[in-house]
């Protein structure tokens, strides 16, 4: 007998952007008896109602069948509205599947029960289905943006990813003081002022900002820099800031200064080149070399500017350039980011979960991921028509602040831009096969040479860092066969070792990451649990980790320590240590001993740059950090009034009062902190 809770909806209160109007959750519970009180029995699992989030989930296992899936799915269908919306399918253990929006949701959900019409890959997402989250919203072009959020959220496995999703770099002209600071911007746009991006790269964000800065002569120093200056800086000699701090260039003068660097950047760059070069005339006819001098080499950075950009964007304004190339299941897209005119660089893209779909499904879904975060500019060119062109328009009209045009050019500069980023596509693509191809073959390479059963999809390697046990920490990377997964490093403050016991750390930071991966994936079924494990260091550290591993019963982890070579790696050698006592060495010029110090040498990074702003911030510490209920306010008061932390243990209570600031029951606390128990 089949029971069915009754189905609870949640009314949401509306996020800020008003998408979100009502979501449901719907478990599939598979079949349980009853016992003769009637209340269900189920050995295999527990049903749980979660009141905050508004959602049933089903805690159990079982074998995923077709049949399971098309009933819970079927559960779903039975009230769903015939509004547009995002669907999310999950798991026995309540992890998603895949994440999707529709026009109806009645009628795309509709389409999964038909699975005899499927490919293989939905046929598997359906058997693995077990419930279902649906959120409504006021419009598809809501439930494209609300699904893009999604995806990127849980970055389900049927689900095209975009796997390269760092935050672009931005130049920011700051409008927050008299004179505004030019200085390269990442992350969440909160502080006020004029933004200039996405660029491509860090590097062409710092190249453009140098050129700015010869050209313009705007500060780049923080306000607490500027206020504290007496002399102008180094900045102000070589001739790349006019130095307001000092009173070097009113406040006017320095405005225009500031409404020429917007004109540049804002794609007016050949009137502000006009104006530079009749001042520099003037100048000249004036007898005023020193100030031609100066308005030529400010003309040059202009020219420096223009002349740096590899592709003729002059007429485009601003747009964003899309081409996609494909071949064997890998996609590549590249991108060109045009502002002003000019071309703020361009980047490679390699989504995954790729096979098997259509290719504008794959632009489409990456287009709606990649413009989450990025601002979009107000044209879009393609190098393909996509279906739902219309729908990615005016789902981005909101970002861009204004129409969007998405279309594809079919002569002219627009269309010779677009044939250049075809090629580079390509050709992106071309090295990106080229570079797995090699890896694939140094992890075959690897296999064989540790006696693996089969290349490793999945590396850990692990180092420490101290200094005389101080601010000690370990670290892991993670290596993939496509290279490092930045996402999934992770650094532990080493609490229980004993100071300066390389060995003791080592094997705490084992058994503290596999204590863990026991705990949540005690199946090794999600992928976490490592294929070979790397140890940077030798028979001592191999000993540590055995130890620790054999404690938690883990047993069949391939374990490897790299360790320098008999002439302490003056000659590039290194010595491999086995769990079982063996050693082993690769020649000079091996490329697998090149693959294995890239990988220890990350991990060196890694770790040392942790524990130097660890470090950094135990410098900066103080004693009154400690003190429950002191801020940075009231331990900025304290210090200037006693002079040092020592001050404020030695002061009487009276003392601790009458310093400004402080009331009477915060001097209680700091003076009971430092004298308990007499």
């Amino acid at each position: 007998m089949l029971l069915r809770q009754p189905l609870r909806v949640c009314h949401l209160p509306e996020t800020s952007s008003g998408r979100i109007s009502k979501t449901l959750h719907f478990p599939y519970l598979p079949p349980m008896s009853r016992t003769p009180a009637g209340t269900p029995a189920n050995p295999n699992g527990a049903e749980r109602f979660n009141e905050d989030r508004a959602s049933y989930t089903l805690k159990g296992s079982g074998t995923p069948d077709i049949d399971a899936g098309v009933a819970a799915i079927r559960e779903v269908l039975a009230t769903l509205p015939p509004r547009p919306g995002v669907y999310r399918m999950h798991d026995a253990r309540g992890d998603v599947l895949y994440v999707g929006k529709a026009r109806a949701l009645k009628n795309r959900v509709a389409n999964y029960v038909q699975v005899d019409k499927m490919p293989h890959r939905l046929r598997r997402m359906i058997s693995q289905t077990r419930s279902m989250t649906i959120v409504t919203t006021n419009s598809e072009a809501e439930a494209l943006l609300l699904e893009a959020q999604l995806i990127k959220r849980y970055r389900p496995p049927y689900n095209v990813l975009l796997r390269d999703d760092k935050s672009f770099p931005f130049i920011l002209l700051r409008a927050d003081h008299a004179f505004p600071r030019i200085m390269k911007h990442r992350g969440a746009r909160r502080a006020k002022g004029e933004y200039y991006g996405p660029f491509a790269s860090a590097g062409s964000v710092n190249t453009t900002i140098n050129a700015l800065q010869k050209l313009f002569l705007l500060r780049s120093c923080t306000d607490s820099f500027f206020s504290r200056r007496e002399r102008p800086c180094l900045l102000y000699q070589i001739k790349r800031c006019s130095a307001p701090c000092v009173g070097r260039v009113s406040e006017a003068d320095y405005a225009e200064l500031l409404g020429e660097a917007r004109q540049f950047l804002g794609g007016k760059s050949q009137a502000v080149q006009a104006k530079i070069s009749a001042q520099m005339e003037a100048a000249a006819e004036a007898l005023d070399f020193e100030r031609a001098a100066m308005l030529r080499d400010r003309l040059r950075a202009a020219t420096f500017i223009q002349g740096s950009q590899a592709i003729n964007a002059e007429g485009l304004g601003n747009a964003d350039v899309f081409a996609m190339a494909s071949r064997n299941g890998q996609v590549a897209v590249q991108a060109f980011f045009i502002r002003g005119g000019q071309n703020w660089g361009h980047h490679a893209f390699f989504p995954s979960h790729t096979e098997g779909l259509d290719e504008g499904e794959v632009l489409t879904s990456f287009l709606a991921q990649f413009y989450e975060d990025v601002p979009p500019a107000r044209t879009i060119l393609l190098d393909r028509e996509l279906p739902e062109a219309d729908l990615l328009a005016e789902a981005f009209r909101a970002g861009a602040g204004g129409k969007i045009e998405i279309s594809v050019p079919q002569r002219g500069d627009r269309r010779r831009i677009m044939e250049q980023a075809q090629r580079n596509a390509v050709e992106a693509l071309e090295r990106r096969q080229a570079e797995s191809g090699t890896k694939a073959k140094l992890n075959r390479e690897l296999a064989e040479f540790l006696e693996l059963a089969e290349p490793p999809q999945r590396i850990e390697i692990f180092d420490n860092s101290h200094i005389q046990g101080s601010n000690a920490l370990g670290a892991m990377v993670v290596a993939g066969p496509e290279g490092f997964l930045k996402g999934q490093y992770r650094k532990w403050n080493i609490k229980t070792a004993q100071t300066n016991d390389d060995f003791a750390m080592m094997r705490e930071v084992m058994t503290r990451r596999f204590a863990r991966a026991q705990e949540e994936d005690p199946d090794r079924d999600n992928g976490m649990w490592p294929d070979l494990v790397l140890i940077d260091g030798g028979k001592g550290q191999m000993s540590a980790v055995k130890e620790a591993l054999e404690e938690l019963g883990v047993e069949d982890v391939p374990l490897i320590a790299i360790a320098k070579g008999p002439h302490h790696g003056r000659d590039g050698r290194e010595v491999l240590h086995f769990a079982d006592g063996r050693e082993k060495m690769l020649p000079e010029n091996s490329p697998l001993l090149f693959h294995l110090q890239r990988l220890r040498d990350e991990v060196h990074r890694f770790v040392i740059g942790a524990h130097r702003d660890k470090r950094s911030r135990a410098i900066t510490a103080s004693p009154l950090d400690e003190v429950p209920g002191i801020g940075p306010a009231r331990k900025r008061a304290l210090l200037l009034h006693f002079g040092t932390a020592g001050g404020v243990r030695a002061a009487s209570l009276e003392d601790l009062q009458r310093a400004p600031g402080v009331s009477a029951l915060v001097a209680q606390t700091v003076y009971d902190f430092y004298h308990q128990g007499g």
